[in-house]
């Protein structure tokens, strides 16, 4: 079968023959309708990610929309290694019906940045009610603006996105966040985002970034009245691996850090919460950002890294 191949580390993929996947126990072989080229991808891809398993050649690709053998579409994901959603076929045992009306792009463009912060959005919700304020750190990349239009479709009164670009913020402010933009002093990043909460804290803090966007949050916080609980959730390190936590901040108000990833999910919530969001999807409540590629065009898929989401599409 055709599939788009990463020969060795750090390569890009070529499109090329690769072995056909068996259907094994549990699994089935279904036919690839749409699957997007998402940041996660391309750092597994590259041997980089924590996830990789650092065998090549390999087909990457973490997610997709594919055709049964009865015509049914569905969403499906998480491969066996060396496979992946950008084949032609592929071996699924997670097989989620789309339901009537689901546009297979969109869906494969949106689940996986939408979910990043969909699950601590709805944990949040589940467990402390709907936040009246939520707070952005990283606002002007794909999952954040899913995160914004997130956050109001679950009730959230105000989101503040935090971000750099002027350009990319003002988008983001079409969404409906009020915005701060980060210049890359830590001071004047968290004097700005201290201004923007204008003395409140937020209920629930969103961080796609980490690292010095991180830590100027967290100056900023510490400079609010500790009157009300804040959730603190790591989900991207786009800046760095690594943040520096205050201890006073710590101590001086009720303050949870957390992370959140498909390692630190309830897979049977998380199953719940896919179907969900699909429906969200194809009711029209979130607008996802993507520009289809055929399968064969996916070295200029792949060198697509900014406006929308790149998504591979079967021809």
């Amino acid at each position: 079968m055709k599939a788009a191949v990463v020969t060795t580390a750090g390569a890009a993929p070529e499109y090329l023959d690769f072995p056909e996947p068996q259907a094994g126990e549990g699994l089935q072989i279904v036919d690839l309708v749409a699957a997007a080229i998402h940041p996660i991808v391309r750092h597994k891809a590259s041997g980089k990610h924590y996830s990789s398993t650092g065998q090549y050649p390999l087909v990457p690709g973490v997610d997709a929309v594919a055709r049964t053998a009865d015509g049914t579409l569905v969403y499906t994901g998480e491969i066996e290694a060396p496979w992946g959603t950008y084949a032609e076929r592929m071996a699924v045992a997670m097989a989620l019906p789309l339901p009537d009306g689901a546009d297979p792009v969109a869906v494969a463009a949106g689940v996986n940045p939408g979910m990043s912060s969909w699950m601590p959005l709805t944990g949040h919700v589940d467990g402390h009610g709907t936040p009246e304020t939520v707070m952005i750190v990283g606002v002007t990349g794909a999952a954040g603006g899913l995160a914004v239009q997130n956050a109001q479709a679950l009730g959230v009164r105000r989101v503040i996105g935090v971000g750099r670009g002027a350009d990319d913020l003002k988008r983001v402010a079409g969404l409906g966040a009020e915005t701060v933009e980060l210049v890359g002093d830590s001071d004047a990043d968290a004097a700005a985002i201290a201004a923007a909460l204008d003395g409140k804290a937020p209920e629930l803090v969103l961080d796609f970034l980490w690292g010095g966007a991180a830590e100027s949050a967290f100056q900023a916080l510490a400079s609010v009245p500790g009157n009300g609980a804040t959730s603190y959730v790591e989900i991207g390190s786009v800046i760095s691996e690594q943040a520096a936590v205050p201890a006073s901040l710590l101590r001086s108000r009720y303050f949870r850090l957390s992370g959140s990833g498909i390692g630190s999910f309830d897979m049977r919530r998380y199953f719940t919460q896919v179907a969900a969001y699909v429906q969200l999807i194809t009711d029209g409540k979130v607008d996802v950002n993507a520009q289809a590629y055929p399968l064969s065009r996916i070295a200029e898929a792949w060198a697509a890294e900014v406006g929308p989401r790149p998504v591979l599409i079967a021809g």
